[in-house]
């Protein structure tokens, strides 16, 4: 992740934990980050965690998660997935998450302490250099953060890595269908409210090739429309329902 990219993420996300730990909601992402969970999944969780939300899809709904495995969620802001992850796998399985925001990770933890959920554990860390060894979980999610690395070959190499043989990928990010316009691209304000940073359908199904990834499938769950999202009329109506958030499969070889 190049060094401007990157410090313009932590504090966007660092300020985002900084409002819901004023109780406020701590998106600024829509429409990409607007009703993604149910209200029976949110509802034993605490506040602060459902505040935090950030994403652009639900991936624990949509990950076949089992009991006893070990989840990895890459870029866990305040935790919602990984604590939603946490009951699906049981007291026998375990649910990491990893950020690189500090602010985020203080929250994340306090709110792991307000639910008394045991088998968590959240890790400093980039989505670039994952602090775990080598075949050391069974399923991979993310949600929405992806498409934020500047390098996101190494991040897919990096979940690879990580990931048992037989190993699930499945994460929720924003894809484009066709060329994003260059000032989308340049834009860093944009590139952290999802969207200058998202991958072409077909580059992000050949990095996964590319890192060693089969059963590769990109599934749109939404499809965005730029009306009212503070983006020049121009680039709005360039963009508009090219831009999608889509659940992302593949798999490691067994």
């Amino acid at each position: 992740m190049s060094q401007d990219i990157k410090q313009t993420v932590q504090e966007k996300y660092a300020d985002a934990a900084r409002k819901v730990l004023d109780g406020e909601k701590g998106c600024g992402c829509d429409p990409v980050s607007e009703n993604l969970y149910q209200a029976s999944q949110t509802s034993g969780l605490p506040e602060g965690a459902v505040l935090a939300s950030l994403g652009c899809g639900n991936p624990t709904a949509l990950a076949d998660l089992h009991e006893g495995e070990v989840v990895l969620d890459l870029g866990s802001g305040g935790g919602i997935d990984v604590l939603l992850s946490a009951k699906r796998v049981g007291p026998s399985g375990k649910a990491y998450g990893l950020d690189m925001t500090d602010a985020m990770l203080a929250l994340a933890r306090a709110n792991q302490a307000t639910a008394g959920v045991a088998n968590v554990e959240f890790l400093k860390g980039e989505i670039e250099n994952i602090p775990l060894p080598a075949d050391a979980v069974d399923v991979i999610i993310s949600n929405c953060v992806i498409n934020l690395s500047a390098d996101k070959a190494r991040v897919l190499r990096e979940a690879f890595r990580v990931l048992k043989p037989g190993g699930r990928f499945a994460v929720s990010d924003v894809v484009c269908r066709g060329a994003v316009p260059e000032a989308v691209r340049r834009s860093v304000e944009l590139w952290v409210g999802c969207i200058a940073g998202a991958l072409e359908e077909g580059e992000y199904r050949r990095l996964l090739q590319d890192a060693g990834f089969v059963g590769i499938d990109v599934e749109p769950t939404r499809v965005y429309e730029f009306t009212d999202a503070g983006i020049d009329n121009v680039l709005a109506r360039e963009i508009s329902g090219r831009v999608m958030g889509a659940f992302i499969r593949a798999r490691k070889p067994a």
